[in-house]
């Protein structure tokens, strides 16, 4: 069994529904002061393990079972390249401020950078936010010098199921997963960047096959 280590925030739902069932999502957004579109990867995450169950026109109830239900073991046959996304590419020497108009001529929440060929980085709105209120020169700037680099980044490969997506994606924190491959440059083995995998991937896959 596929055990996923809830967020704050996912704790705080089972609370809120434990006390309250049946309660809807605009319900618990209200308590938690976001919005219903925060909430929705939370949910989902929350009624994919099995920890609580969604009624059409009713809300959510507590099951105390937080264990893999029949639509995480569809899920789980489902592959990251099935239903991955475009990147967001650029390369180490672009400045600061031609990345943060990519990122929003884009509309993405994370750039991947990458050097000769393979993943370098990735840097994220908080990055830019960051790294602007420090007073750097976007112009000037490359992006390679306020990205996190490699190791330190979180991926995740073509062949991995979407549970193995979600469960990264919660664990590390994250709105999204670079798909890489292995590849061989120089005679050393690096990772390629080929997809994306974001929350918005896996909440809509669910929203389907809820559907179904």
């Amino acid at each position: 069994m596929i055990v996923i280590e809830f967020t704050s925030r996912q704790n705080k739902i089972i609370d809120i529904v434990q006390e309250r069932e049946p309660i809807t999502s605009q319900e618990i957004a209200e308590i938690l002061k976001v919005t219903r579109a925060t909430l929705r990867p939370d949910l989902a995450i929350l009624t994919m393990s099995g920890a609580l169950d969604a009624r059409p026109k009713v809300g959510y109830f507590y099951t105390g079972k937080p264990h893999m239900n029949m639509l995480a073991q569809q899920a789980k046959n489902i592959k990251v390249k099935e239903i991955m996304s475009l990147p967001t590419v650029v390369t180490e020497d672009v400045s600061v401020y031609n990345a943060i108009v990519t990122m929003f001529l884009e509309d993405t929440g994370a750039i991947y950078v990458v050097s000769n060929g393979s993943l370098a980085g990735v840097v994220s709105r908080k990055d830019f936010l960051k790294n602007a209120i420090g007073g750097i020169d976007v112009n000037k700037v490359p992006v390679g010098m306020v990205m996190t680099r490699m190791p330190n980044i979180t991926t995740i490969f073509l062949e991995e199921n979407i549970i193995e997506a979600a469960i990264k994606i919660v664990n590390h924190e994250v709105d999204s997963l670079p798909v890489v491959e292995k590849v061989t440059i120089d005679g050393k083995e690096k990772l390629k960047v080929i997809g994306k995998i974001s929350k918005s991937n896996i909440t809509k896959l669910f929203v389907e096959l809820c559907k179904e």
